[in-house]
């Protein structure tokens, strides 16, 4: 009887989206019954599981749709190499208010700086936020735009492929000379994504300092 009723479950879960709900039932059944919990108690939990479960299945998604070469946080960055840049200065990049305000963030500096881990460390930010992010590289960026428009899908890969995301990160900007075609077309990467001329000036003085002092 019970078995037969936990396959009616399950199917009805399926049919509404709920896959999370019935394998955190077991569990909770027995906490109602050891709690005392109300009926309403028990739904709350199971929705309550359901919702996180689905959280953690869109955080996971969005982290892999990101493609980070690794997974940078801000708790793992040593902002005591950061010797130019206030502290409270680079956390204003964890707020993500940049992209509230559709402000476009530029990290200046030679290679090996740790430009990349706060890049990284940003996106990340959003994904957690539940903000779709896209990393790439310029050299990559530019053979996918590139290769699209000989095979004419030029239009199709930069709407979906490249302005999607609410936050597109391009690395290694200026690591390797472009063409002039390439320059056309990260020109139109560029307008089409700026939005705003003036962005906050505690973050333009902050990357600058980040570019010049932080190390890896």
């Amino acid at each position: 009887m019970m078995e037969l009723q936990h396959q009616r479950l399950m199917v009805l879960a399926g049919q509404l989206q709920l896959e999370s709900l019935i394998s955190a039932a077991p569990a909770l059944s027995q906490q109602a019954v050891d709690q005392e919990w109300s009926y309403m108690d028990f739904l709350e939990h199971l929705l309550h599981e359901e919702k996180l479960a689905r959280h953690q299945r869109k955080q996971a998604m969005y982290t892999r749709m990101a493609a980070f070469p690794a997974v940078k946080t801000f708790e793992e960055y040593d902002f005591t190499f950061a010797t130019g840049a206030p502290q409270k200065q680079l956390q204003s990049l964890r707020s993500l208010s940049f992209i509230e305000r559709n402000e476009n963030i530029v990290l200046l500096g030679p290679s090996g700086v740790g430009k990349t881990h706060l890049a990284i460390a940003m996106g990340y930010e959003a994904v957690r936020a539940g903000i779709k992010v896209r990393f790439t590289t310029a050299a990559d960026l530019l053979l996918q735009l590139s290769t699209a428009q000989r095979q004419g899908r030029y239009k199709t890969t930069l709407q979906r492929g490249v302005m999607a995301p609410r936050l597109l990160i391009i690395d290694e900007i200026g690591y390797l000379p472009f063409s002039q075609e390439e320059a056309k077309l990260f020109f139109q990467v560029i307008a089409k994504t700026l939005r705003k001329e003036r962005n906050d000036p505690d973050i333009q003085s902050a990357v600058r300092a980040v570019g010049s002092n932080v190390r890896r």
